[in-house]
């Protein structure tokens, strides 16, 4: 899908609107009052999933890691793994843990999530973030029976991540 120039800076306007436009449009699990855009980009990856026994011994799909490069513009500016973590390309990254989620749109795609900044590393644009928000979410869930413990299977997703700090 191709974007006309002339949207692009729409678009942008529209992502640094402010947190207050972006909180009456979110569920309340994963709002942010009163946190400011650092940060949003668009993520292209894929759920990592691992066939395993599940407490009733059964064998199931359970989730293992992401992997996503982080997108502005088109243009690559970091990556997103397993921890989670996000790593900008100037080498500041942050480690989140999830304190909020919503459910996606339809019943393929992963949650809407709030996660609060554990760690971080280096510096450079993500070095103020206290809470990162995983919205917008496209697919990501995987469906079927595993027949094979340790087996690996993953499911493409997208999603926007917006990364905020707090004042």
């Amino acid at each position: 899908m191709s974007i006309p120039k002339f949207a692009i800076p729409c678009l942008l306007l529209a992502a640094m609107a402010g947190p207050a436009s972006a909180a009456e449009t979110l569920p309340a699990a994963i709002a942010a009052a009163g946190e400011s855009v650092v940060l949003s980009v668009h993520a292209e990856g894929a759920q990592v999933y691992e066939c395993k026994a599940g407490a009733d011994g059964k064998l199931a799909w359970a989730f293992r890691e992401p992997i996503a490069t982080l997108l502005v513009e088109g243009k690559t500016i970091g990556r997103h793994y397993a921890g989670p973590n996000w790593e900008h390309a100037d080498g500041s990254a942050v480690v989140g843990k999830a304190i909020g989620n919503a459910p996606g749109a339809t019943g393929a795609d992963i949650a809407w999530l709030k996660l609060e900044v554990a760690s971080r590393r280096g510096s450079g644009v993500l070095t103020p973030v206290t809470t990162v928000q995983r919205i917008n979410t496209h697919g990501g869930k995987l469906d079927g029976a595993c027949d094979k413990a340790g087996e690996f299977r993953s499911a493409p997703y997208s999603a926007e991540y917006i990364f905020l700090k707090k004042g």
